[in-house]
């Protein structure tokens, strides 16, 4: 079979405005080059900066954030599409080459109806009628396993789930019958029940089009479900290029090694749960509209330990967190922290309730403002919370920068000059200056690549031991659950299916949420999503 895309010598180049210094101009990716055959996916992996959305695009002939293609040469068909110019470019995005997004609520138009924009660039290109895309939108949508398929093109974006969502922008790539797809991380901001309907979905879909595609991810247990090749990437050059099957089981380079192992750590849990320093009793809380969010939660942390707190989207695990930071005041039940009742409300809040009590977000770079430098972000709470200033300021800014391992250097940059890892680092340091007892995290690696989140993973936990810190920390991955945490609070659906130390929480028997939400989770195992879609069919066939 002719190969259907072409990379040869594939060079990326963009200008640096380094502060203080003139322009320059850096490789971004470097000498590069693959084949992809029709109705094939190859998965491209690598930690952020590796390259890998910069790679994606050049299958649209485009550089985002200024990249520029200086060499190589990109063939679709055998046509060299980087030379076709703007128009020639023109006609093929969205017709013969689509792309799906890593946010799809960020790339769907609120104002316009979902069905309208997932035949848009069919109709557009003049590929099909209006009635021919609508057809084939339905089609799609029943292919993709969306909800009353024949009316839910007639919903806005903010009506439908963010799995829902990644799904329609799924068949909005596929409505065109393009010959390749560009996925760019499509399923990194979903839980682990909804990630696996959509790979379901999309895997389905591939098979039943016959659509190339490249996969972009970070997460080598997903792309190992849905690629039949992978390549590994790192600071824009090729590491290992190969079938699944010889990734997994047998990478020959150490930074594929490390990708296949990260977070084989296991922390055995604290023996001794009972002394809490922080106490939820039977909370309940609603939204200002009345849509009840919590259902009578009761739970609690002992001091320098870390609770888990998981579940899917829209489970009540960030809406606990609001509770427990007075953002979102209870309607009935009581918050204990240190022995006494916390007062429901922020703006109520003693200085001292605030600074006992910091937050780790899971966006670093929505967290920060982008006009100020590290020693500002870091040092708004030493003056806020203690009165430093001056040197004593910066002394003590540059103590927080050597504990989590950053140095002085970082000091007067922006957060646009710091790597993702960085800015979560610079975010870790702000919540310490405020010498907090609890520290609650807000799946704060889940936009990070594996190894990256391994090391501020790490980090939490030498402070945790060093400082005697408390954390609940807030995630859907089971993995990061099973390395850190010494409890497990189950969330579903606003209510606590499940707390517990957590080798008796992870343990069975377990309730059916609980069983779906553990069996959910990638393994690094060729046919894993297969085997799990067979067994969930079987399970649904004895019901």
């Amino acid at each position: 079979m002719p190969e259907l895309l072409s990379v040869r010598n594939l060079k990326i180049e963009a200008t640096s405005y380094p502060p203080g210094e003139p322009p320059k101009r850096v490789t971004i990716v470097d000498d590069v080059s693959f084949d992809l055959k029709k109705g094939k996916v190859l998965g491209l992996i690598g930690e952020s900066g590796a390259g890998k959305s910069t790679i994606g695009l050049s299958a649209l002939a485009y550089g985002r954030g200024g990249a520029e293609i200086t060499g190589g040469e990109v063939r679709l068909d055998g046509t060299d599409i980087l030379a076709l110019g703007k128009n020639g470019v023109r006609k093929i995005r969205g017709a013969r080459v689509c792309y799906v997004a890593q946010s799809a609520a960020a790339a769907f138009n609120p104002a316009h109806r979902l069905g309208d924009q997932v035949i848009e660039a069919s109709v557009k290109h003049g590929l099909m009628t209006r009635e021919e895309a609508r057809k084939r939108a339905l089609y799609l949508s029943r292919v993709l396993g969306l909800p009353n398929p024949e009316t839910f093109g007639e919903r806005f974006a903010h009506q439908v789930s963010g799995g829902q969502l990644q799904r329609a922008m799924t068949a909005m790539a596929l409505c065109s019958n393009p010959e390749l797809i560009v996925f760019d991380e499509p399923t990194t901001a979903l839980d682990v029940t909804t990630q696996i309907d959509v790979l379901a979905a999309i895997k389905h879909a591939i098979e039943e089009t016959h659509t190339a595609a490249l996969y972009i991810t970070h997460d080598l247990a997903v792309v190992a479900q849905i690629s039949d090749d992978i390549m590994v990437l790192r600071h824009g050059k090729q590491v290992e290029y190969g079938s699944v099957q010889q990734i997994i089981e047998a990478p020959r380079e150490d930074y594929t090694r490390a990708l296949v192992n990260v977070r084989q750590a296991y922390r055995e849990e604290a023996a001794d749960q009972s002394t809490a320093l922080l106490k939820v009793e039977n909370v309940s809380a609603e939204y200002s509209n009345g849509f009840k969010v919590l259902h009578g939660v009761s739970l609690h942390v002992p001091k320098g330990q870390t609770l888990a707190v998981v579940g899917e989207s829209g489970s009540g695990k960030s809406s606990l967190a609001r509770a427990i930071t007075g953002l979102l005041p209870p309607s009935s039940g009581g918050i204990v922290f240190g022995g006494k009742p916390l007062v429901p409300d922020l703006k109520n809040r003693q200085n001292d309730d605030l600074r006992r009590i910091q937050l780790i977000y899971q966006m670093a770079d929505t967290a920060m403002n982008p006009r100020q430098t590290v020693r500002d972000i870091i040092g708004r709470p030493l003056t806020f919370y203690y009165g430093l200033r001056g040197a004593e300021k910066t002394a003590r800014v540059k103590e927080l920068l050597d504990q989590i391992e950053m140095g002085n250097g970082f000091i007067d940059r922006y957060p646009a000059e710091l790597s993702g890892g960085q800015k979560q680092r610079v975010a870790i340091a702000r919540a310490l200056a405020a010498k907090p007892e609890l520290i609650l995290c807000d799946e704060p690696t889940s936009a990070l690549d594996p190894l990256v989140a391994e090391g501020i993973l790490k980090l939490l936990l030498r402070l945790q031991q060093e400082e005697q810190l408390s954390y609940i920390f807030i995630t859907h991955d089971i993995a990061i659950v099973r390395a850190i945490a010494d409890s497990v609070a189950v969330m579903h659906r606003g209510k606590l299916v499940r707390f517990g130390p957590k080798s008796t929480a992870l343990s069975p028997p377990f309730d059916d949420y609980t069983d779906l939400l553990l069996k959910s989770v990638p393994e690094m195992e060729i046919g894993w999503l297969e085997r799990v879609l067979t067994t969930r069919k079987m399970a649904s066939a004895g019901n």
